[in-house]
């Protein structure tokens, strides 16, 4: 009889817990539908914070906002130093026009970590010499120049490490090489009347010159650069100990939009007179300059030493104001994190949401976690990382082992909004990454941490692309697509919830080939 009693008393407490998950669920459903507040956050990082590359300033108080929000909800909350640079880096406002024979406003960009100018500049033309003869015939024209440099910009900074230097010295032998042939082709042909074709120069790299040219004096080097317009970063501030406050890059870095690049470099050839005016605004911090993850966690009640994890990265390139990279990601993450304490959760695993730092940088952020916490790695479930702009998730593919947990667990969005139809597929297994790629997941990847993604589309049909705002000037705000926004935190957090209140986690067999 007492068994009899035991087990009704069992049954009684599974069906209540069942009951309080699926209420819960409820909860977040309705305020993400009634008081969702991604947009609100996407508004305060993009338009009050903006642009904020580590080392800055902006991503300092970004880094403060978050943690402080984390708080707010009830959050325990952790800021983990990520590393540092060696000198921090501030975007204030830039313009620039050309004077003379044509005025315009020019239309460009400068990558972070590179110099301004010394107030307003203005200087002559040059396009720059591609050899040793050339150099030594304009050298003395050089100081005060603006000159025009080989290639189309990727939005990185000229290549001014040692690596870049014997490149560029490999590039001018091979020129010399390709020029004496070329006297011989044309020799050849007059000699013959024939009219055998000369051999292209290499004119891929920009600045073959570009240490003599900063020791003459130029003002800058400017780079056509295609629409919309691309700005990265100088990556030797991570490789080369000699970039610090006291010895800073000597020249500006300007990426011109491709149409008046193409004006500008004719109207140079044809020795026109005419003049380009810059003031770039860029400013360096003291370093060294420290950078941080903002983690948020919801501790379990059952299971602590198990995770479920969502993640974002909380740095973005400064030309614009980083609302789809990574905004859209980051505000959808700490939208998921109210929304499941707001609903009064108590998940079984712990949840924690990050805020990762210097993902551009190369996943800087999501490494130094991973080294800081190598034994929790075989207890996280799953890490869902948003990376991808503002589409909403449509669907999950999970290997055979998690199909019918996650069916479980995604029935409920179904019930969110009937133009966003959800599907769960199974396939797999997936091929695991064995280096390091674009996103913070492949940081947990190659440890072999379940690191499966939301499918994601463009379902209403909004014309969203995203490579028009990667890393570009277009970056902004209105870029974002509100409802969308809405339905990914909302998703975001019902599943995350699903996973942590799993009576066992989550399945890796099958999960990587």
């Amino acid at each position: 009889m007492r068994r009899i009693l035991y087990i009704g008393l069992l049954l009684c407490c599974v069906t209540t817990s069942a009951m309080a998950q699926k209420d819960v669920i409820k909860r977040i459903i309705e305020i993400g539908q009634t008081d969702n507040q991604v947009m609100d956050h996407l508004d305060v990082l993009c338009n009050r914070i903006g642009g904020r590359v580590i080392g800055s300033n902006a991503y300092d108080n970004a880094v403060q906002w978050v943690a402080s929000k984390f708080s707010e909800w009830g959050l325990e909350v952790e800021i983990q130093e990520a590393g540092t640079l060696p000198v921090g880096f501030n975007r204030g406002p830039w313009f620039g026009r050309m004077l003379g024979e044509k005025n315009m406003q020019l239309h460009f960009v400068t990558p972070s970590y590179t110099v301004g100018t010394k107030g307003v500049q203005r200087g002559h033309v040059l396009i720059e010499p591609m050899s040793q003869g050339e150099f030594d015939q304009m050298k003395s024209r050089l100081k005060g120049a603006w000159v025009l440099v080989n290639g189309t910009s990727n939005g990185f900074a000229i290549d001014r490490s040692s690596k870049g230097d014997s490149i560029r010295k490999s590039i001018l032998i091979k020129n010399d090489s390709i020029r004496k042939i070329n006297r011989q082709i044309t020799a050849e042909n007059r000699k013959n009347n024939t009219n055998k074709p000369l051999l292209p120069l290499i004119t891929d790299v920009p600045a073959l010159f570009y240490k003599e040219m900063c020791e003459a004096g130029v003002l800058g080097f400017i780079q056509s650069a295609r629409v919309p317009l691309q700005a990265h970063y100088d990556r030797t501030i991570l490789t080369d100990s000699t970039f610090t406050f006291d010895n800073l890059p000597k020249a500006c870095d300007i990426k011109l939009d491709e149409h008046q690049f193409a004006i500008i470099k004719e109207m140079a050839k044809e020795r026109h007179t005419f003049f380009l005016e810059f003031e770039i605004r860029n400013h360096f911090r003291m370093g060294p300059v420290k950078y941080h993850n903002v983690i948020g966690k919801i501790k379990g009640t059952k299971y602590p030493d198990e995770y479920v994890m969502a993640s974002a990265h909380l740095d973005a390139y400064d030309v614009g104001a980083g609302a789809i990279d990574c905004g859209a990601g980051m505000t959808s993450v700490i939208e998921a994190a109210r929304l499941v304490k707001k609903s009064g959760a108590k998940p079984k695993r712990t949840m924690i949401f990050f805020a990762f730092a210097g993902e551009e940088f190369g996943l800087l952020g999501a490494q130094a976690w991973v080294k800081a916490n190598k034994d929790k790695l075989k207890g996280i479930s799953n890490l869902f990382n948003r990376d991808g702009g503002p589409l909403p998730p449509v669907g999950i593919r999970v290997p055979k082992a998690m199909y019918k947990d996650f069916v479980e667990i995604c029935k409920p969005i179904n019930d969110i909004n009937p133009d966003f139809p959800f599907e769960v597929k199974e396939v797999g297994p997936f091929k695991q990454t064995k280096k390091l790629w674009g996103t913070d997941a492949s940081v947990f990847e190659i440890e072999g941490v379940p690191v499966i993604p939301l499918d994601e589309k463009d379902v209403k049909g909004y014309d969203f692309n995203y490579r028009e705002t990667y890393h570009s000037e277009r970056d902004t705000y209105n870029k974002s697509i509100p409802e969308y926004q809405k339905h990914a935190a909302t998703v975001i957090a019902v599943i995350t919830l699903g996973v942590a209140n799993l009576d066992h986690q989550l399945s890796r067999e099958g999960l990587y080939e």
